[in-house]
């Protein structure tokens, strides 16, 4: 079956003329969604850092990400419609300008805390604007390349990419370079300006249209409708909200343990829960049938199993089980994305594509307000139950979808009868 996304793309002269030159040129737009999310996550291992040096909080700390949600949500809402009226390039080469400005920012948090908040919303800013019109531009040019069954993990390796080796090279110039708060910014802002080269050089699927409204609805077909909001939106905030927990939470819970090892520690863990989310592609591949719940049933699944798992690390105090617990949830976190970016694509067309990745993106970042609820709530309630308590939440997101998936099928298949 054709999806309503590839057959509005077929039907566009401008963009079937670019079908020669796309095979390879994705990779452009690869790089600059990457680069993006090693913007937004270099931030995760410099917490420690920052608790330690600056002495905030743990909930200080908690709520930056909460600010950058804050920035990205709006920026994911406007970044597909303008990049519908704009073009994908142009606004592409905006998200990494302000990306680049957001590390400038960061910098500065040596003066002052108020930096950080500063740093993190406008970094929130371009990752939504990067992240609703970078996807939608990947996608396109792989439906156009022969390749529509990659759109979705190609977004995931690419996102993911930047959330893991950003990070990485962050925490490695934290613990070892001199100036660090200073330093650790500087590989990101090099490789923002490269990637303004490369995707300078990437086939443009959108070309302006001064006629699209920014506000519009999702013009979404009934039944597409019915699973977006009974079966997509409900596992979004698990995307967000199971990485945010390994990679802001669990490594804080044995810092006391770590010793001067502690920003290395929270590196690899941040590296390792996001190549786990790159590496369960295959297991994603093969569980992977939009229409089905079989995909999502594997996610929510892993994902309860990492939060126990957790439970336990926090139980303990176990840094080696703080590790299995974050890869565990990384493997989650990516079968969730993976998901998600699957069924978009069958249920939008190419006029709409962005704004519903946009709108399945902002409520999959509310989830990065997870760790702040979580640092608030342990002051009333041990840890361990607190995140044995999110992995109930994840059993009954769980069996709430498959319940409203059978409904919906057996809605289709009565509305065929008739």
């Amino acid at each position: 079956m054709v999806s309503n996304f590839e057959t509005g793309l077929q039907s566009a002269e401008s963009v079937r003329s670019v079908r020669p030159r796309i095979a390879h040129q994705w990779l452009g737009v690869a790089v600059a969604v990457a680069a993006v999310g090693w913007g937004a996550n270099q931030f995760a291992p410099l917490i420690l850092m920052y608790r330690s040096t600056l002495g905030v909080s743990a909930a200080t700390t908690g709520a930056t990400y909460g600010v950058y949600a804050a920035g990205l949500i709006p920026g994911l809402l406007l970044g597909g419609p303008v990049s519908d009226r704009l073009g994908r390039r142009r606004v592409t080469v905006w998200s990494l300008l302000v990306s680049a400005v957001a590390s400038a920012v960061l910098v500065l948090a040596e003066v002052g805390v108020v930096w950080l908040f500063v740093g993190r919303l406008i970094a929130g800013v371009a990752s939504g604007i990067a992240f609703s019109s970078g996807t939608a531009w990947l996608k396109e040019l792989s439906v156009i390349a022969g390749a529509k069954g990659n759109g979705a993990r190609r977004s995931t390796v690419a996102m993911t990419s930047g959330f893991a080796v950003g990070p990485l090279v962050a925490g490695l110039l934290a613990q070892y370079a001199p100036a660090p708060m200073i330093v650790a910014y500087l590989p990101h802002i090099v490789l923002t300006l490269i990637a303004v080269a490369l995707v300078a050089r990437a086939p443009e699927t959108r070309e302006p249209n001064p006629d699209v409204r920014i506000w519009q609805s999702l013009h979404l077909h009934e039944d597409s409708r019915r699973r977006f909001l009974g079966v997509v939106v409900p596992v979004a905030p698990w995307v967000f909200g199971t990485s945010s927990i390994a990679l802001a939470y669990l490594p804080g819970l044995v810092q006391d343990r770590l010793g001067d090892t502690d920003l290395i520690f929270s590196a690899v863990v941040t590296t390792m829960t996001m190549l786990a989310g790159i590496l369960v592609q295959p297991l994603a591949r093969r569980f992977e049938k939009p229409g089905t719940s079989r995909l999502v049933v594997t996610a929510l699944v892993i994902v309860t199993v990492g939060m126990i798992v957790g439970a336990s690390a926090a139980a303990a105090e176990s840094p080696i089980l703080i590790v299995m617990a974050t890869i565990v949830l990384g493997a989650g976190y990516g079968c969730c994305l993976v998901f998600g970016l699957s069924e978009l694509q069958e249920l939008a067309s190419s006029d709409n594509l962005a704004r519903v990745t946009a709108l399945f993106q902002a409520v999959a970042y509310t989830g990065f307000a997870t760790p702040y609820l979580l640092a608030l709530v342990e002051f009333v309630l041990p840890i361990p139950t607190l995140l044995v308590a999110v992995a109930v939440l994840a059993i009954l997101t769980l069996v709430s979808i498959v319940l409203r998936e059978r409904s919906l099928r057996s809605h289709s298949d009565t509305s065929n009868l008739r």
